[in-house]
């Protein structure tokens, strides 16, 4: 059975394929006629793998026994006819899991074993590392062996308490976190740290990435999990149990983890059935959800119109065939997501398309603009030339090679210009380098290892957080004034040579300032009173440090490319226009010097210039068509109503048994 969110997703994947075949058919007819140069190729490669590459990071939060793991089920894996994450009562999912397709890889399940969190470094900087993580291959053909597989996402060790703090798994100062003692004053903590899953299903390979997070407020003692993966995730789904309501851990996981209000959160209500009371009718029953909905709303400061009671069990049951079970309330949270979530990432892909086309259609018509300039030139100098004498036609030949002599000497001119352009690039592209946000985030550290008891760390990240907006700050400037040497350059040339340089859009520093203000919002709440404790803690500040820095260098380096970019930009356009020059005048040269040779071939030179203004009016055309229907696509994605067929859906297990009424 497709549900609406599954088919959104099939309509949003086949939309960036849409999007796909346009950039490469419209790079091609710019290739066909000879207007993509290096530059110009370069970015349309990049929308071409910003588009292949981009993900919708799904994360379910939860304590544990909230049904997470059958959410996940029911949402996107019941057309395999089975339960494909493990779930049942307790504690099942004991570590942060992904769920993705990668297709450079097999199909696996990879394990990064929980001792790594001894050597302080965040996952992010170990997943290039391969022989830290113990591999599984999934065997997608036998039902019974994946799940077995599967299953060991669960897997758990009993370690002495010591090692168990050693690990960050056991904290003094919080008892009523840690988990509890055996009678060999031992604990049972996670095997594993992280584990990814790469699995071709469907919908992983159409972009979707999902997060299952660990239960029993676990995710307070994964960094990288607090740090990364939620923060950067497109929307988070927190999960809470229809009998309990907010309980005080489920609370402190809300306050602590999921306040950030630039993230896009929804809460199930899951496990309504548990409020079927045989003594009440069925009116007296939707008023208690009606009831505990409005709770969870007020007590977690959210609308009631993202709170959804569902059963998890039931909306899985029922996608699995069950004739007699409702939908679970399931239906109503796809919609949610479908109309809230998509639209806002399909936004953000057509605006970077639309973006990247007109760049490319800019660049594309100036030259196209410059070719049919000097094309009208020469045709007037033809047609000046009819009856023209010998002598006459001698005369304007040399002229020609004098204006030919007198461009080769703006040579030394054009020199200069790349020479002080490189230079400020080169200052711009050192205020947002890796290595400066490197060093400014050390800097911050140190600065709050200095302060006694981590108490000067809210003060030092605040500082951070100025000096990284001075840097961005000062890179404007850079690029301001390197636009403005430019744009003076290029009226003098355009006026001394006959050029046509016209300015480049100058890119903007705002998305990086956006970026930059959301990450400062999602961490300074670790440097409030409450949370000092944490940054005392042996190796949580090396470890913020670290996970800190890797989603800083991302937007720095972001910034730094397009910055990059637009000053190559600039120098493509003036070497493509000087070839174009040089060009013009050989042939310029080579005309007239037939003409007087043979007077009588002047008609048909004539024609020929004529045809050949007449193509490029077309071309421009063509191009501009292009660009017309490119942005139409951009800015109208697809709906799911409106796709015919769904794509067809690859098993992820060859079985179509139902699962037992298991409590989720």
């Amino acid at each position: 059975m497709s549900s609406t969110l599954s088919r959104e997703l099939d309509s949003l994947a086949e939309w960036r394929r849409s999007l796909d075949r346009r950039i490469d058919q419209f790079a091609a007819l710019l290739t066909d006629h000879d207007l993509l140069d290096a530059e110009a190729s370069g970015l349309a490669t990049t929308l071409r793998q910003r588009l292949a590459s981009d993900r919708l990071v799904l994360a379910f939060v939860a304590e544990f026994s909230r049904g997470k793991s059958e959410l996940i089920n029911a949402l996107f894996f019941a057309d395999n006819g089975r339960r494909v994450l493990p779930a049942t009562p307790g504690r099942t999912t004991m570590c942060p899991v992904e769920l993705a397709w990668d297709p450079q890889d097999s199909p696996g399940l990879s394990l990064l074993p929980i001792g790594t969190r001894r050597g302080g470094q965040p996952v992010s900087a170990l997943r290039s590392r391969p022989e830290l993580w113990e591999q599984h291959a999934l065997p997608t053909g036998d039902p019974a062996a994946l799940a077995k597989v599967l299953e060991e996402v669960t897997r758990t060790q009993r370690v002495p308490i010591d090692d168990a703090r050693g690990l960050g798994l056991w904290d003094d100062e919080s008892p009523d976190d840690n988990p509890p003692r055996d009678e060999n004053d031992q604990v049972e903590v996670p095997a594993w740290r992280h584990a990814l899953i790469n699995y071709p299903h469907p919908l992983l390979k159409r972009g979707l990435v999902v997060v299952d997070t660990p239960g029993l407020n676990a995710i307070g003692a994964e960094p990288e999990l607090t740090l990364g993966l939620l923060p950067s995730a497109h929307a988070i789904v927190f999960l809470l149990a229809a009998d309990t309501g907010v309980t005080r851990s489920d609370l402190s996981i809300w306050r602590d983890h999921l306040g950030d209000r630039s993230l896009e959160r929804f809460v199930v209500l899951n496990k309504i059935d548990a409020l079927n009371d045989p003594l009440l009718d069925a009116g007296q029953i939707q008023a208690q959800v009606r009831h505990q909905c409005q709770t969870v709303a007020e007590t977690l400061g959210m609308p009631p119109q993202r709170i959804f009671p569902m059963s998890a069990r039931e909306a899985l049951l029922s996608r699995l065939g069950d004739p007699d079970i409702g939908d679970g309330g399931l239906p109503a949270l796809e919609q949610a997501l479908s109309n809230e979530l998509l639209p806002q990432r399909s936004g953000v892909i057509g605006r970077l398309v639309e973006d990247g086309v007109l760049v490319l259609q800019q660049r594309a018509l100036k030259r196209l603009t410059d070719r049919r300039r000097q094309v009208t030139e020469q045709l007037l100098d033809l047609r000046g030339l009819r009856g023209k004498s010998s002598t006459k036609l001698q005369m304007i030949s040399r002229r020609f090679e004098a204006d030919a002599t007198a461009f080769e000497q703006c040579m030394p001119r054009l020199a200069a210009l790349r020479a002080v352009q490189s230079r400020q690039l080169r200052d711009v592209l050192k205020l947002v380098s890796s290595e400066r946000v490197r060093t400014e985030t050390l800097r911050m550290q140190t600065d709050s290892e200095s302060s006694f008891f981590k108490l000067g760390a809210g003060k030092a990240f605040a500082q951070l957080g100025e000096r990284l907006r001075g840097m961005l700050d000062a890179a404007e400037v850079g690029v301001e004034e390197m636009d403005q040497m430019l744009a003076a350059s290029h009226r003098q040339l355009n006026a001394d040579f006959g050029f046509a340089l016209a300015a480049t859009p100058k890119p903007s520093v705002d998305s990086a300032r956006r970026e930059l203000q959301r990450i400062e919002a999602s961490y300074s709440r670790y440097f409030g009173i409450t949370k000092l404790w944490r940054l005392s803690e042996p190796g949580f500040l090396a470890q913020f440090q670290q996970v800190l820095l890797s989603r800083l260098r991302v937007v720095f380096e972001s910034a730094a490319v397009e910055i990059e970019l637009w000053g190559k930009a600039a120098t493509s356009q003036l070497e493509s226009q000087l070839r174009e020059r040089r060009r013009s005048l050989h042939h310029r040269r080579e005309a007239y010097t037939r003409i007087q040779a043979a007077e009588g071939e002047l008609e048909h030179r004539i024609a020929e210039v004529e045809a050949q203004d007449q193509r490029l009016q077309q071309a421009a055309e063509r191009v501009e068509a292009a660009v017309d229907a490119l942005r139409i696509l951009a800015v109208s994605p697809p709906r799911a109503d409106a796709t015919p067929e769904p794509a067809p859906r690859l098993s992820l297990v060859h079985s179509t048994s139902l699962v037992s009424r298991g409590a989720a």
